[in-house]
């Protein structure tokens, strides 16, 4: 285990800050559609105030004291440096969870779930039921190490077992995962099983990622797979670029802050469960704000910035989409699965059907609140499911 300093010189947030403010503005357009302002893209109304308070209210060293909360690490793992952070839990013996993020998130997202799982005694629970959070920033993102060439979730399972078994020493662990995530986690539990010789022993997801080989079949089933159909029609125009020429895409991002911004923000505002709270008025439906901060969301945007990343991010997809995408005909993850449902997942759970054809589901849990990016958006939901499950195993 290598500790790592998270380090950025001041000569780069100048240059990402100077970028923003000299942004021109004044050829972006809206389509005028009040009751849907992001309907197109990005928001130039929201964006432009975004990109204020960027420029005279965000604090980059703030974030760094946030993510140092937590000791950094970065080690070598077959040629390739992987960044991971760790919080040891409370109690005698707390068993070892590795969590996953996706895209367009980071390991900030873990930011508010990390001491809930490591330190449940913080929050009225029991110090024996603390967890090891182990949480890794995907090859290509953030601190970890850029890949010569693209590599997808499949690989990153194997170098994620290597992690937690070679580097961290643990006998076993339980992985969880969400977006990216969740295939990661997918392939942790089909390939790296403990019976297989790896270390994973069970898995926790809040998205459908890696798909069962069966084919849907019942009338409930091929109804849910018309809605994924026309869910990926709508959201995926993002993929289909990135999937196909990411290089071309990222040569305009890596020069443009603002760019990032309205590329990264979008998703947040198609993919999160944004209806008011209680004590919200009516008209901020839809608001980025009813569940961020801009704190939060420039935190994350700038780990891109800062890092340099969001190229090597991007051929992620190129890499996935290059092979098989589901799991391979007559497998079956045979591991404990709990199943974390958040109504609002872009990306929703086929019926129990079809999930139990590919997965052994021994919890499963339906939210009406949350979304895509929930251990961000419902913090204390996610990470009681997550401690649930692992107290069930």
């Amino acid at each position: 285990m290598t500790p790592f300093d998270i380090s950025v010189p001041e000569e780069d947030i100048r240059n990402i800050l100077d970028k923003v403010a000299a942004y021109d503005w004044s050829a972006m357009q809206d389509f005028g559609q009040p009751e849907a302002p992001w309907a197109g893209g990005g928001n130039q109304a929201y964006l432009r105030a975004f990109c204020d308070d960027w420029l005279n209210g965000y604090e980059w060293g703030d974030t760094v004291a946030e993510l140092t909360t937590f000791p950094h690490f970065r080690d070598r793992i077959d040629g390739l440096e992987i960044h991971y952070l760790m919080e040891t839990g409370s109690g005698s013996n707390p068993p070892a969870l590795i969590m996953t993020h996706g895209w367009p998130g980071s390991v900030y997202e873990f930011m508010q779930v990390i001491p809930r799982l490591a330190h449940p005694e913080r929050f009225g629970g029991d110090a024996e039921d603390g967890i090891t959070v182990i949480c890794p920033s995907l090859p290509g993102y953030g601190w970890s190490g850029k890949p010569d060439t693209p590599i997808g979730p499949k690989q990153t399972a194997a170098l994620y077992d290597k992690l937690m078994t070679q580097v961290l020493g643990f006998d076993s662990y339980i992985a969880q995962g969400g977006d990216w995530g969740s295939l990661v986690t997918g392939f942790l539990g089909l390939n790296h099983s403990v019976a297989l010789g790896g270390g994973c022993r069970a898995i926790h997801l809040n998205m459908y990622g890696l798909a069962v080989a069966e084919e849907p079949s019942s009338a409930e089933e091929l109804a849910w797979l018309e809605t994924f159909k026309a869910v990926m029609a709508a959201e995926t125009g993002y993929l289909h670029v990135q999937s196909t020429r990411p290089l071309s895409l990222a040569y305009a991002m890596m020069d443009s802050p603002v760019g990032v911004a309205a590329w990264l923000l979008d998703k947040f505002v198609s993919w999160s469960d944004l209806r008011p709270q209680a004590d919200q008025s009516e008209h901020q439906a839809r608001h980025l704000e009813n569940v961020y901060t801009r704190h939060q969301l420039l935190s994350n945007i700038m780990i891109y910035l800062v890092t340099k990343s969001f190229n090597s991010a991007s051929w992620y997809y190129l890499a996935y989409f290059s092979g098989p995408t589901g799991m391979p005909a007559g497998s079956r993850i045979t591991v404990p699965a709990g199943i974390a449902n958040f109504a609002h997942e872009l990306i929703t759970f086929p019926p129990r059907s079809l999930v139990d054809k590919g997965y052994q589901v021994t919890q499963w849990t339906d939210y009406e609140r949350g979304g895509h990016f929930a251990a961000f958006e419902v913090p204390e939901t996610f990470a009681a499911d997550v401690q649930k499950f692992v107290k069930s195993l």
